[in-house]
């Protein structure tokens, strides 16, 4: 059970050393975040991959000045809508029907079904909803991540709204919901680096109905 294997060795780095992470190795957690399954297939978020040095250094000002924002490899930021509009809606399902070749009756009234809930519901509402996507992406990152080998270190601890405005992320239509540094451990500096995994056990953790 490789994979297994791999979540048991990833942690949340607190130290990185700077060792820069193959393309390669990027580019197939870029693409476990974007298989993800989420809600209608919407897929109501972006991720912004930073490797400028400035840019990192004023990331990590409004991050608590952790040291993985500036030592990592990658910075990934992922950055949900800022609401649901008719225009949104529409592009991911006209690209369904453009993919797949046809259009379904029963897609096409589930269209007019969002259409309907969706736009009208207050914004907040709706970036939430968006943002509670953008979670499942990131988790599959950080397991694609892990099983290639590359340590992770998953942040909330940032000022959205710092952040949103030194990415220009408002002008758009997106607001800022979780960091991913990607980079490889300095084991020397990072006092979690051989402390155990602590998780509970599989009976408390899981309730079978049979």
């Amino acid at each position: 059970m490789e994979l297994i294997d791999k979540l048991k060795w990833r942690y949340a780095a607190k130290a990185m050393n700077g060792q820069t992470v193959p393309q390669e190795k990027i580019d197939a957690v870029l693409e476990a975040a974007r298989l993800a399954p989420t809600s209608s297939g919407l897929q109501p978020f972006e991720i912004l991959v930073i490797t400028n040095p400035e840019i990192k250094e004023r990331i990590k000002a409004i991050a608590w000045n952790q040291s993985v924002v500036t030592d990592c490899s990658h910075l990934l930021v992922f950055a949900a809508w800022d609401t649901y509009t008719e225009e949104r809606i529409n592009n991911m399902f006209d690209l369904t029907n453009e993919v797949r070749g046809f259009k379904n009756e029963g897609w096409e009234n589930y269209r007019q079904k969002l259409l309907a809930a969706y736009p009208p519901r207050p914004a907040e509402e709706n970036f939430i909803h968006a943002a509670k996507q953008a979670y499942i992406a990131f988790g599959l990152a950080i397991a694609a991540a892990a099983f290639e080998g590359v340590d992770s270190t998953p942040m909330e601890g940032f000022d959205p709204a710092a952040l949103d405005e030194i990415l220009n992320l408002k002008e758009k239509g997106l607001k800022s919901v979780l960091l991913l540094p990607l980079g490889y451990r300095d084991a020397a500096k990072d006092w979690l680096v051989n402390l155990k995994k602590v998780r509970k056990s599989k009976e408390n953790f899981v309730t079978e109905l049979v």
